[in-house]
């Protein structure tokens, strides 16, 4: 006595372009929805990108008692602001500031640096993995600043005007829901914190006046 074996039986058009059609609705709500939380993702690490730069400048003053400054520049890819930390020795007759003393580059130490060609070279970091400027729109006060100046003993240097004293990050008003406007400060003792230029003064985070 034979026994037959059913065969398993397969997709059938229909069904195959029913489930073509559903992944396709799937795929039409979730990739929007993803791009939206990665755009949202990259807009709140933004803040925290300059944070790292104002926090290098005042740690590489003090590490190595000398000068140095940080440098925004506008990101010809996304609109926003890269940076640059240099440091510089200070010796008799050429302070270092905006105009004279010899500051470190991203390919050379400072002319007078103590470790001579091992010494330090500049940080340079490119903002062109942030949002561009359409999603999170810059801007620094006061106008017209683009550095500040910090003194060996990591404060703020307040006799080289104008200091970057507020970077604000404005989100798009399509990830307003999901991103807060920010902004970094850096105070006189050369401390950056971040805060939201929107709060009142007496909340916690609030921007310092």
């Amino acid at each position: 006595m034979f026994v037959q074996l059913s065969r398993g039986r397969g997709f059938t058009l229909i069904e195959m372009m029913v489930a073509i059609v559903v992944m396709g609705v799937l795929m039409a709500i979730a990739i929007p929805s993803m791009s939206a939380w990665l755009m949202a993702t990259r807009a709140r690490s933004a803040a925290e990108f300059y944070r790292e730069g104002f926090t290098l400048a005042r740690r590489q003053a003090v590490s190595h008692n000398s000068a140095s400054r940080i440098t925004l520049t506008v990101n010809p890819v996304s609109g926003q602001m890269d940076w640059q930390v240099d440091i510089c020795f200070t010796i008799p007759g050429s302070p270092c500031n905006d105009l004279t003393g010899s500051w470190s580059t991203v390919d050379a130490p400072a002319g007078n640096d103590p470790q001579g060609a091992a010494g330090y070279r500049s940080v340079f970091r490119a903002a062109s993995a942030l949002p561009p400027t359409e999603v999170l729109t810059p801007s620094i006060l006061p106008q017209g600043a683009n550095a500040i100046y910090y003194t060996a003993l990591g404060w703020v240097d307040p006799t080289i005007q104008p200091r970057v004293a507020q970077l604000r990050l404005d989100p798009a008003t399509a990830l307003a829901h999901d991103v807060p406007v920010s902004a970094v400060t850096v105070s006189l003792a050369g401390m950056p914190s971040q805060c939201d230029p929107t709060r009142e003064a007496g909340d916690a985070r609030a921007c310092p006046p």
